[in-house]
């Protein structure tokens, strides 16, 4: 990982972003960290892109507003119903 205090960025922006693409670059300010440069895959990149769609944030409160908790069914009963096994975990758990 590499880190870089923000006042002694040099660099261009395009430089940064070459570096990031095999290892995360870490800015620092004051010796604090304030921001992380990385490579984007391509899911989280869509990710992003709906969960900031202000098209998509409205659709969600309509459907929180329509269906109130305890309304609908529990998604655990619909994969029983269609005998769906649910998909193993891709993030190993953290230890409590």
């Amino acid at each position: 990982m590499m880190r870089v205090e923000l006042a002694e960025a040099t660099d261009s922006l395009s430089e940064y972003t070459r570096k990031a693409r095999k290892e995360p670059v870490i800015v620092t300010r004051h010796g604090k960290p304030v921001a992380m440069l990385r490579s984007l895959t391509e899911d989280e990149w869509e990710d992003f892109v709906v969960s900031t769609d202000p098209r998509f944030i409205a659709l969600i409160e309509r459907s929180r507003a329509r269906y109130k908790p305890g309304t609908g069914i529990p998604l655990a009963e619909i994969m029983r119903k269609y005998g769906i096994k649910p998909k193993a975990s891709r993030r190993p758990r953290k230890a409590r």
